[in-house]
Parts: structure tokens; C-alpha cells; sequence
């Protein structure tokens, strides 16, 4: 895309944009803290380097160090021999199959696990599945003893299991009863009785802004009424929407194929031109492919680990014999590389792909990691989790201060549907930049895990210069582009484009405020093309949005849903676009927020309406006092170039030109980029 629309690469760190007045405090309170931050990585890269002459251990298939292990285990010699000062583990090109997690601990810090320059090694927690012979019809099998896999990549691509039905959903006739265990009523013949002796058919389903994996445990036939696993204990939906997977007997299209737990054979049917003599299989296998192992709570910390130009594949998910029913974010996916207690950790230019969970997460107790160009796709859940659940009152367990930027996250959910592309749990300080997320069924950035005004460890985030879209795919309900919850004093959403946001039913929201998100700003953000609304808080208190443009957005541009005695929200300074739907949508009824000097413009007509109100009416609530009804005078609207002409009434209001030029990473991401 030229530099004259949006959504290419991002300014550095240091361009957020000047409001009124200059930059805002929270603005140079980021930028100074970025730097600080530089300052200690290059504190901490400037030991590495001097700190002793460079220990290199080289791990490659042709040996004499072959595997991770031996050469994590040769650099543990080398220390408990003396040497001192950091350790480089050189990854030649080939396969690294592990037999079992890869755990670093606090005996592995200052370590370099490096790709050679130009070889792309991969970390495998797969399986090669071979001697494939032709049965009946289009299909092949071979044995595949072992463990139980979900998931089988064909050259590469994710092979589907067998579904029934094919395209699209059955549904419930109703709602799902939230009884334990589940219950759903089906329409005809779409389950069947002989489903139930199959432990590995799974019933998956879609509700609201959750979704459910589950054994299908009993079927009243002639009732049409099946029990399932997990218990129901949230969301519900009318006729909600649900497939039937790994189902025996129907395995008949190209790509598909099926695991038989009983006999320990797989089949699958090629695409055309795939060849299953010459045809590279792999069984995905272990749920976790590394951990870095520290001990927060007994200061054992894992400091300056460094994981560059790898890539790690094939970590399989599994839900266990009762299935689950997702909360929220896919919490209960597992990941593929995960650090607790981790100090100043680099993730850099790394690739993660064909997995089931989450790609990375850095847990309890690490601080001051980096997870910097890399590349993220063909996920079960999501990209990076930074946090956890848990409010922890001894700093030392505490998550804070981590850098993700300049990462590619994409086609995410391919097993939970509800992965977030960068999920911040209760962790404060972090700087979310330049990161590029899009494809995906549930939110792109989502911090926050304190729902209401209670204690939340997650304040004073940056998320800004973030391209993120093609977002809900009208897969989920209740999503958004950014998702906050509870309060977050010091957080600040600026500089992101938001775009192409769609729910199944309600809720596809641009910037989404969820329950007690307070003390946000949202400036200069440009969100257009939302379904429900570029902007919607729930409730909170004292959030600021200005300077922000909202533009062609579905169903309404903004919405708020509860009233409450406080001030909810200032709107100042922004441009409202819409050729649809309504301005306003769900509860402005109490006059508790406060907007002022904005401008709004309704390319159908020259009149907009607040409500059952005319501009003139609404002022004479004490809204919007200083705004106006104007043609904002976009260079060019209709194809999505919002830069502002010389005359635009906007400037005369304050308003400050948004450069969007640099959205986005920017550097190469990914382990092909080493």
C-alpha cells in the first residue's frame, strides 16, 4: 500500500504523534521509559560481549553434537569446568525431533541458541509418519504407533481431520442447556448413537465469544438430545453453531484424514499432484517444545537466554477425556515455548508455526524480555501471552516491562477459536509495538484480567503503531480489534489502524473497553470498517479518546452500554465518518461522559442526529459544546485515505494530522529473515 493510505511499516518509537499543547506526558513518560529500556539491553548485550572471549558449541545433524539436549548439556560442562561468560549454541540446518520439552534453567542463563547465518534448523516436537500404502479408493494408510496425535502437516500444510458436516455448521435447536454436563437438543440425524462408543469424536462448538471441544457422552435419539463433556457455565446462544470432528466412516474428500486409536493406523486422502511415496509427514507431538525453567520465588532466574533465527513447529494440543468449554482467550490452550522466571530474554527473528496452542508465553515472574521480529502463524490459539491469571504480590513473581514489536501474527484459532494475537494478563509496563496482526477469530490485542474496578497489575501498557485486521471473521461474538479490562492507570492505545472487524453476531468493536476498563487513552488511532462499532466501552470511568477517526463503521460508530454514576469517558478532538448505520448505538441516556470538539459528518445527508436528537438539541444538553457538522474533507474517503486537505474544518478544531505511513513492523520478521 503507498504511503499515502494505510497500514504499511511504522515511524520509530520516538514519532508518536503532538497534540495539543505538544506531547501529551503519558507520550514522553513511554518514549522515556523505551529508552531506558534500550539502555539496559544494550547494558546486557554489552556483558555478553565482554564479559569473557565467546564459548561456541555447535549442534548439527551430522554430529558429534546432535541434538538440543547434548548441546544444552555440553554448555552446562563447560560452566561446572569454569568457564565463565556467555555460551553460543550455533543450530545447523536440519530437523532437531524432541523426544521430550527441552527445559533451560537457571544454570542456562546467558546463553545464545543462534541458527547459522543463513541455514534454517527446526525445532520439531513432531513426528515423521511414513511407509504409506494405497487402500481402497482415494485414500491411504500406514501404521502410526505411539502417542495419540491431533494434528498431521502434509509438506508443510495442516491437514484437516474428518468433519461432518462438511462446509459450514449444524445447530442447536434452542440454547444450550448450562446443566452438568452440557446438553444440546439436534435437529434430525445430526449426531448418532454410535458416536458415543468413539472416545476420539469431538463435538466442537461455537458461543458467543467462547468455544467447546467435547466427548459426546451420551444421545436420547429418539429425543434428539446429547450430553457432552464440559459444563456450560457462561455464555449462551440461540441456535449456536457446531461441527462433529474425526468421525470414522467419513473420510471421502481430498485432504482430509482420520486416526484410528484403536488400530493405530492413519489415513488420509492426497490433494492432487501430492505424491504420499515422496511426501514429508509429520505428527505433531509434545504440547511444549521448550521451557525456560526459573524460580522466581526463590530468586533462581534464567537471565539473558537469547533464541534467534529458530524455528519451532509441530506442538500438539489435547483437551483431555472431558473436553472443555473456553472462558475466555483460549486460557486453557497450552504452549509451544514458554518462560518463567526468564530476565531479559530475546526472542528474535524466530518462526512459529503449525501448532495447537499458543506460540510463546513469557509467565510468572519474567521481566524485561523482548520478542522482537518474528513471525507467528498456523496457530491452535494465539501468538504471545505475556502474564497469567494470578495477581502476585511478591514483585519478584510479578510480570512487567517486556518489549513485543515488529512481530507478523497471523491465521490464528485453528483449534481454539478465541486466540488472541497478543494477550496481556495481569502484567503492567509492557510496550507493544509495530506488530502486525491479522486472521484470526477473537481479539488482536487483548489487556487486561481483572473484570470491574478491583486490583489489576495491569496498568501503564503501551500499544501503539500496530496494524491489525481481518479480525472475528464472523466466527465469534464479542470482540475487538484492542480489549481492555479493569483499571489501567498509564495505559495509552495510540497510533494503531483497526479495520475489518466482524462478529457473528454482536459485538465486532474496533477499540473495545470492557468491564471496568478506566484511566485508558486512546489517541490518534484510525478505525474503519467495524460491524458493530469503532469504538464501545461497557463500563469504567475517566477513559480519554481524542484525536481518533471512526469512519465507515457498520452498525454504529460509538457505543457505550452502562450508565454509572461517574464519568465514563472524554471524546475531544475526534473525527466521526459514517455513510451507514447510526452515530450513537446502545446507552447515551444519563449524560454521564463528556464530549467536545469533535467533528461529524454523514455522507448521506448534511444531517446527524444523537439519538432521537439534532445537533442543535444535543447541545442544548451541554454536549459536544465547540464541535461541529462538517465535511472532514479526507483526501480521499471513498478509497480509504484519511489524510486531511489544507482546508479541512478538522485542523480548525485542534484536530492533529495522523501520519499512518509507519504502521506496522518495521523490519523483516521470521526465521527466514535471519
Amino acid at each position: 500500500m503507498s504511503t499515502a493510505k494505510l497500514g504499511k511499516t511504522l515511524p520509530a518509537s520516538g514519532s508518536l504523534n503532538k497534540l495539543s499543547g505538544g506531547e501529551s506526558q503519558l507520550s514522553c513518560f513511554f518514549k522515556a521509559s523505551y529508552l531506558m529500556m534500550l539502555a539496559r539491553l544494550a547494558m546486557a548485550l554489552l556483558f555478553v560481549v565482554v564479559a569473557s572471549p565467546a564459548q561456541v558449541i555447535t549442534v548439527s545433524p551430522d554430529g558429534p553434537i546432535r541434538t538440543l539436549t547434548e548441546a544444552r548439556d555440553a554448555a552446562r560442562a563447560q560452566r561446572r569446568s569454569g568457564i565463565t561468560g556467555p555460551i553460543t549454541i550455533t543450530v545447523r540446518a536440519g530437523t532437531y525431533f524432541l523426544p521430550e520439552t527441552l527445559v533451560l534453567g537457571s544454570e542456562d542463563s546467558d546463553t545464545i541458541w543462534e541458527a547459522a547465518h543463513g541455514e534454517h534448523p527446526v525445532v520439531s516436537g513432531g513426528r515423521i509418519i511414513s511407509g504409506w500404502t494405497r487402500t481402497s479408493g482415494a485414500a491411504w494408510t500406514t501404521n502410526a504407533p505411539g502417542p495419540y496425535f491431533n494434528q498431521l502437516f502434509i509438506n508443510g500444510r495442516r491437514a484437516a481431520r474428518t468433519r461432518t458436516p462438511k462446509d459450514g455448521f449444524f445447530h442447536f435447536e434452542g440454547g444450550g442447556a448450562p446443566n452438568r454436563p452440557l446438553q444440546l437438543h439436534f435437529h434430525g440425524n445430526d449426531i448418532q448413537q454410535e458416536w458415543v462408543n468413539q472416545p476420539d469424536v469431538e463435538l466442537v462448538g461455537f458461543m458467543a465469544w467462547g468455544d467447546f471441544r467435547t466427548p459426546i457422552t451420551r444421545v436420547d435419539q429418539q429425543g434428539h438430545l446429547a450430553e457432552l463433556g464440559p459444563t456450560q457455565s457462561f455464555a449462551n446462544e440461540e441456535n449456536a453453531r457446531y461441527f462433529v470432528e474425526n468421525v470414522p466412516g467419513a473420510l471421502d474428500i481430498p485432504g482430509e484424514w482420520y486416526l484410528d486409536r484403536s488400530t493405530q493406523k492413519v489415513s488420509y486422502i492426497p490433494l492432487p499432484g501430492e505424491n504420499m511415496k515422496q511426501a514429508r509427514v509429520i505428527a505433531a507431538g509434545l504440547e511444549r517444545l521448550v521451557l525456560v525453567q526459573g524460580k522466581p520465588e526463590t530468586g533462581e532466574l534464567v537471565r539473558n537466554v537469547v533464541f534467534r533465527g529458530l524455528t519451532f513447529e509441530h506442538a500438539d494440543w489435547n483437551v483431555g477425556p472431558q473436553g472443555y468449554f473456553d472462558p475466555q482467550a483460549a486460557i486453557i490452550a497450552s504452549t509451544a515455548v514458554e518462560a518463567v522466571g526468564a530476565v531479559n530474554f530475546l526472542v528474535e527473528r524466530c518462526t512459529f508455526a503449525h501448532s495447537g496452542g499458543y506460540a510463546l508465553e513469557l509467565g510468572r515472574g519474567s521481566q524485561h524480555n523482548q520478542v522482537l521480529a518474528n513471525e507467528f502463524y498456523d496457530l491452535g490459539a494465539g501468538g504471545v501471552k505475556v502474564g497469567e491469571p494470578d495477581l502476585r504480590e511478591n514483585p519478584a513473581e510479578q510480570n512487567y516491562d517486556n518489549v513485543i514489536a515488529d512481530n507478523q501474527i497471523h491465521d490464528l484459532g485453528l483449534v481454539y477459536a478465541a486466540g488472541v494475537g497478543i494477550w496481556v494478563l495481569q502484567s503492567g509496563s509492557n510496550q507493544i509495538l509495530h506488530n502486525h496482526v491479522h486472521d484470526l477469530y477473537y481479539t488482536a490485542i487483548s489487556v487486561g484480567w481483572t473484570w470491574g474496578y478491583g486490583k489489576n497489575q495491569s496498568s501503564g501498557n503501551l500499544i501503539a503503531f500496530n496494524d491489525l485486521h481481518s479480525i472475528g471473521k464472523n466466527m465469534l461474538s464479542d470482540m475487538g480489534g484492542i480489549y481492555t479490562l479493569g483499571v489501567q492507570p498509564g495505559t495509552v492505545i495510540q497510533n494503531n489502524v483497526i479495520h475489518d472487524v466482524s462478529s457473528y453476531t454482536y459485538g465486532g468493536w474496533g477499540i473495545y473497553l470492557d468491564e471496568g476498563s478506566s484511566d485508558i487513552l486512546a489517541e490518534s488511532n484510525i478505525v474503519y470498517d467495524c460491524k458493530s462499532a469503532g469504538f464501545h466501552q461497557h463500563y469504567g470511568r475517566d477513559n480519554f479518546l481524542r484525536n481518533n477517526i471512526f469512519a465507515f463503521n457498520h452498525e454504529h460508530e460509538l457505543m457505550r452500554t452502562r450508565s454509572e454514576q461517574h464519568v465514563s469517558f472524554t471524546l475531544e478532538n475526534n473525527i466521526v465518518y459514517f455513510d451507514q448505520g447510526d452515530l450513537l448505538g446502545a446507552n447515551w441516556a444519563d449524560g454521564t461522559f463528556r464530549m467536545r470538539a469533535n467533528l461529524y459528518y454523514n455522507a448521506r445527508s448534511n444531517d446527524v442526529y444523537f439519538l432521537d436528537k439534532s445537533f442543535a438539541a444535543w447541545q442544548a444538553t451541554g454536549q459536544d459544546q465547540g464541535s461541529l457538522i462538517a465535511d472532514p474533507l479526507f483526501v480521499n474517503a471513498g478509497k480509504l485515505d484519511f489524510r486531511l486537505q489544507p482546508k479541512s474544518p478538522a485542523l480548525q478544531l485542534g484536530f492533529h494530522p495522523i501520519d499512518m505511513t509507519t504502521v506496522g513492523p518495521r523490519r523483516p520478521a521470521g526465521a527466514d529473515m535471519w
